[in-house]
C-alpha cells in the first residue's frame, strides 16, 4: 500500500516532483513501512520529497490499484503548515502545476489522481490502472 499528497495551494496549483529514480513528475508520495499508520506515512512522505510538513487529518480523494504492480494507492488532498518546498535525495525537481501542466506532465494513471484531488469529490474516486494508462 503506498500513499501520495497533492498539496494545493491558495492558487489552485498542485505541488508535483520530478522523481530521480525514474525521472518522471508525480505528486509526493511512497510505501507505506511495517508500523506505520497511514497519517504518519503521508506526512513522512510528503515531508521527505518536498521539504514541506502537512496538515492532518487531510481529506481522502482517491483510492487507485496498479493491476499490473498490485499497488493501492491512497492519495490525499493536503495544506501545508510549514516548511519551504526543497528537492532531497529522490526529488530532482518541484514544480506548482496548473490542471493543465498536470495533463502535460504526468501520465494519465498519476494526472488523475491530482485532477482527482484537486476537485475533492465526496465520496473519493475509486479507479484502476496499468501503471500509466487507466483501465
Amino acid at each position: 500500500m503506498s500513499v501520495a499528497g497533492v498539496i494545493v495551494d491558495d492558487q489552485g496549483r498542485a505541488l508535483l516532483i520530478k522523481r530521480r529514480d525514474n525521472g518522471h513528475w508525480e505528486p509526493p508520495g511512497g510505501v507505506l513501512e511495517r508500523e506505520e499508520t497511514i497519517p504518519d506515512a503521508l506526512q513522512r512522505e510528503v515531508l521527505e520529497e518536498t521539504g514541506i510538513k502537512i496538515e492532518l487529518p487531510a481529506t481522502l480523494t482517491g483510492v487507485y490499484k496498479n493491476m499490473t504492480g498490485l499497488i493501492v494507492s491512497l492519495v490525499f488532498r493536503c495544506q501545508a503548515a510549514d516548511g519551504t518546498p526543497t528537492t532531497g535525495d529522490e526529488t530532482r525537481a518541484l514544480h506548482w502545476a496548473t490542471r493543465e501542466e498536470v495533463i502535460e506532465l504526468t501520465d494519465e494513471a498519476y494526472a488523475i489522481r491530482v485532477l482527482d484531488a484537486l476537485d475533492a469529490a465526496s465520496p473519493p474516486a475509486v479507479r484502476a490502472h496499468d501503471g500509466v494508462k487507466l483501465v
